[in-house]
């Protein structure tokens, strides 16, 4: 028992009206997504570029402690 399938004609009153392109226009210019998930994957990028931003650093004071000791 698989999936359903619709085929033919599907109708979005959001895509209709315009509203999905509006939101869409807006957020590529305010640089921030609408959606949560969005949301939740532009701070996943931004946490990552952190934590390898911060990796070299600790790992070179890391190395220079350990030859210093």
């Amino acid at each position: 028992m698989g999936r359903r399938r619709t085929y033919g004609l599907s109708f979005s009153l959001s895509r209709a009206t315009g509203l999905a392109a509006a939101k869409a226009k807006l957020s590529r210019e305010i640089g921030i997504p609408l959606t949560r998930s969005g949301r939740r994957q532009k701070l996943g990028r931004l946490v990552g570029k952190a934590a390898g931003c911060a990796l070299i650093p600790v790992t070179l004071l890391a190395a220079l402690v350990a030859t210093c000791l």
